[in-house]
């Protein structure tokens, strides 16, 4: 059950990432989606969804790591 928990935790910022691309693609190909009104605030939005979904996803990994000693010397606790 843990890992099913964990999994879906590592999804859904991974989707979130994923449309965050999405949407920076749209506006680079000039295709506004509907809720959004200008290309510049689509790729905004773009950009916050990506970084913040690899951010998570990266920070959950790098925090399971340290707890299994995987780690450099210099990311570890002190």
């Amino acid at each position: 059950m843990k890992r099913i928990i964990a999994l879906t935790i590592l999804v859904i910022p991974g989707v979130l990432a994923g449309y965050g691309i999405k949407l920076m693609r749209d506006m680079t190909f000039g295709i506004l989606q509907p809720p959004i009104p200008l290309l510049g605030l689509q790729f905004i939005i773009g950009m916050v969804l990506f970084i913040g979904g690899l951010g998570f996803v990266a920070g959950f990994i790098f925090h399971r790591d340290r707890k299994q000693n995987k780690v450099q010397n210099r990311f570890k606790k002190k």
